[in-house]
């Protein structure tokens, strides 16, 4: 025989609406006694609020019920996003252009200007022992300019070839060119990274998805009213995570096919906008139809493999691409777990009133939306390093 948790009916109301004065008590009560629009998971069978006063409400983010892990999940996942918006704003950037920390390493240009130089000078000590040997050069020809053009005809006929007018060109070449080589570093340095606006409107969605959860999970028990309110932000949360989501991925996948990225970005907006509009329909938030609540959102998400699958076509090769699809990945497996505990209403279905205030299906959803968001940053921080040192001109 399952156990139920005691619970009264009353609700938190007056007893005696007459008497203005009359404080109200604000109980916990079973779901039998919960009005239709408050019913949700018949799994969860007590610890529910029903129109608590605001002010109680709002306190009650303090207090235990079955919602109150719901609410503090979700806002602590949004202090969390919410310092890594900080810490991409102010230290990310200055992280340098490759991820080991080598920014010159991994430019072609720089690598190229360096070896040249290098060269050159290795060919001017040559010169100037050459000469010295010709008996030519005093021994303070290491200054060499004023001399370098008489080098050439004051040699012996059996000196090296190498003594020859374009040789010391090189050697007039190098006074004036060597200083520019700490100028080359200076301009590579100071090189603006990468637009990160993707990577913040993804922040921004993520934070908007955890901060209307929480609020959602607090006030819904208020009233009718508010509940239809705070679900609908909810949805317009959740899809606003997800096409945020497309948003680093596709920008930097495609930043030298602009093409491909407004046809990508203009889509997975416009999914997004759909599912916002579907989700304001009064039917949509009804207890039957959590499936398609469910399918639509993980449709949403699983449109994300079609760029993806582009990305390791165009650039399968390179290590950044493979890095960014297993994060990718990652969070679409993490994404798909937590959709598919919240449909079932695991593991609750099997032990029903046993998971009310710990462990129920909504509180792991949660769990799995933040790792999988955490994942898909980690991924986001990868391509911001990519794009840092590889970029189209």
């Amino acid at each position: 025989m399952e156990e139920r948790p005691m619970a009264s009916s009353t609700s938190c109301e007056g007893s005696d609406h007459d008497d203005k004065n009359k404080k109200h008590h604000c109980e916990l009560i079973g779901y039998e006694a919960l009005p239709e629009w408050l019913k949700d998971n018949e799994y969860i069978h007590g610890y529910y609020r029903c129109e608590w006063p605001m002010k109680e409400t709002i306190l009650s983010i303090f207090s235990i019920h079955n919602e109150t892990l719901n609410v503090w999940s979700h806002l602590v996942g949004f202090l969390l996003f919410l310092c890594l918006t900080i810490l991409t704003a102010m230290v990310i950037p200055r992280d340098g252009c490759s991820g080991d920390g080598n920014t010159f390493d991994d430019a072609p240009s720089t690598r190229s200007y360096w070896g040249d130089l290098m060269a050159m000078a290795n060919m001017t000590g040559a010169l100037k022992h050459e000469a010295a040997a010709c008996l030519l050069l005093p021994p303070a020809a290491a200054d060499l300019p004023g001399n370098e053009e008489e080098i050439p005809n004051s040699c012996p006929p059996n000196t090296s070839s190498s003594l020859s007018h374009h040789h010391v060109a090189l050697i007039q070449y190098e006074p004036q060119d060597a200083s520019a080589a700490p100028r080359a570093a200076d301009d590579a340095a100071s090189a603006d990274p990468i637009t990160r606006w993707p990577m913040f409107a993804y922040l921004c969605g993520a934070m908007v998805c955890l901060l209307t959860s929480s609020a959602c999970h607090l006030v819904l028990c208020h009233s009718e009213r508010m509940a239809y309110v705070t679900l609908r932000l909810d949805y317009a949360g959740i899809a606003a995570l997800i096409v945020t989501s497309f948003y680093p991925v596709v920008y930097y996948s495609f930043l030298c096919h602009p093409g491909l990225q407004r046809l990508y970005m203009g889509f997975i907006t416009a999914f997004g906008a759909a599912a916002v509009t579907a989700s304001l329909v009064p039917v949509f938030q009804a207890p039957e139809f959590r499936l398609l609540r469910a399918g639509l959102f993980s449709c949403m998400g699983v449109s994300g493999l079609i760029p993806v699958a582009h990305k390791l076509v165009l650039y399968g090769g390179r290590r950044e691409a493979a890095v960014t699809a297993c994060y990718e990945a990652l969070m679409g497996a993490l994404y798909g777990l937590g959709a598919a505990v919240y449909a079932a209403r695991m593991p609750e279905r099997w032990f029903p009133g046993r998971f009310d205030l710990v462990g129920h299906s909504h509180q792991l959803f949660h769990l799995f939306v933040i790792a999988g968001a955490y994942a898909h940053y980690l991924g986001g921080v990868e391509y911001l390093k990519w794009r840092d040192a590889d970029r189209c001109w």
